[in-house]
C-alpha cells in the first residue's frame, strides 16, 4: 500500500501503473473484450481506417485490428512473463551457485561472461535460428539475453550477503548450506530482484517484438504486436493505422514499466533511495 501511495504522489508512474492494469485486464479477458475474432477475414473490408465498427481499422487482409491489438497484449504478457520466469530461475541458480559455492564460480561465470560477449539481439537470433519458431523457444531465447544480467546481480549480492556476521554465525552453529541460502540469501536479495524484474519485462517485450517484426518469433497465426508491425510495414503510406496501433501498444507498455520500474528502484534499491514523498 505504501509503494501504491508513493506512485499516486508521481502521477507520471501512476498512469502508467493504470496502464499496466487496463493492459492486463484486456489480455485477460481478450475473448470477451474483442468485437471480432482476430483471424477472421473479410476481404471486402479490407485496409478500412478507423471507425465505430473497427475501432483501430482494419489490415489487408480485412481483419479488426483492435481485435488483434487486445488478443496480441495476452500473447505479449504472456512472453514477457515467461522471459522473467525463465531468465530469473536460471540466474538466480547459477548466481547463488557461484557467490555461496566459490569451487564452481570460475566455471560458472567464466560461461555468462561468454554469453554476455554477445550483443542481446544476436544472442536471441542465434538461439532462435537453433531452437526455431514458437512462444516457448522465443523465451528460452529472449530469457537467455537476461539471465546473464541477473546471474551478475545475484551473483554480485551473494558474495556480499556471504560475509554478513550472522552468515558466519550460522554457518559456525552447523546450520545447513541449504537452510542458510533459503532463509538468510535469498530473502535479502528479493527487492533488487523486483526491480530488476520490471525493467526486465519491458525490454523483453521490445526483444520479442524485434523477433517477431524480423520473423523468427511467433508464428503469423499468433496475433503479436511485433508480426502485426512486420505485416503492416508494406502500408505506411496507404494505411499508417496498421503501424500505429501495435507501436503505440508497445511504446506505452514499455514507458510504463519502465516509470514503475524507477519508482519501485528508488524506493527498495539502497543505491538509488532517495526521499520521493516530496516529488
Amino acid at each position: 500500500m505504501k509503494i501504491l501511495s508513493i506512485l499516486y504522489k508521481r502521477k507520471i508512474a501512476f498512469a502508467g501503473l493504470l496502464f499496466i492494469s487496463a493492459l492486463c485486464v484486456f489480455a485477460l479477458f481478450a475473448d470477451r473484450i474483442a468485437p471480432f475474432d482476430p483471424q477472421a477475414m473479410n476481404p471486402i473490408e479490407k485496409l478500412k481506417g478507423p471507425d465505430s465498427a473497427h475501432f483501430f481499422g482494419t489490415d489487408n487482409f480485412g481483419r479488426d485490428i483492435f481485435s488483434r491489438a487486445v488478443h496480441g497484449a495476452r500473447t505479449s504478457l504472456i512472453g514477457s512473463a515467461g522471459v522473467i520466469l525463465f531468465s530469473m530461475s536460471i540466474g538466480v541458480l547459477i548466481g547463488v551457485s557461484s557467490g555461496y559455492f566459490r569451487k564452481i564460480e570460475p566455471y560458472l561465470m567464466r560461461l555468462i561472461d561468454v554469453l554476455m560477449a554477445f550483443p542481446p539481439l544476436l544472442l536471441a537470433l542465434v538461439f532462435v535460428s537453433i531452437l526455431g519458431r514458437g512462444m516457448v523457444n522465443v523465451i528460452i531465447a529472449v530469457g537467455a539475453t537476461y539471465l546473464t544480467r541477473t546471474t551478475r546481480i545475484v551473483y554480485g549480492l551473494t558474495l556480499k550477503i556471504r560475509e554478513e556476521p550472522y552468515i558466519e554465525s550460522a554457518i559456525s552453529s552447523g546450520v545447513k548450506q541449504k537452510w542458510i541460502i533459503l532463509r538468510h540469501v535469498l530473502p535479502n536479495m528479493m527487492s533488487p530482484l523486483i526491480v530488476q524484474a520490471t525493467f526486465t519485462f519491458a525490454f523483453s517485450l521490445l526483444d520479442m517484438a524485434a523477433l517477431d517484426f524480423l520473423g523468427l518469433g511467433i508464428p503469423p497465426s499468433i496475433p503479436s504486436w511485433g508480426n502485426m508491425l512486420s505485416e503492416g510495414r508494406m502500408y505506411l503510406t496507404r494505411a499508417p493505422w496498421l503501424l500505429i496501433f501495435p507501436g503505440a501498444a508497445i511504446v506505452l507498455t514499455v514507458l510504463s514499466f519502465n516509470l514503475v520500474g524507477d519508482v519501485l528502484r528508488d524506493r527498495l534499491d539502497p543505491h538509488f533511495r532517495r526521499d520521493i514523498e516530496g516529488v
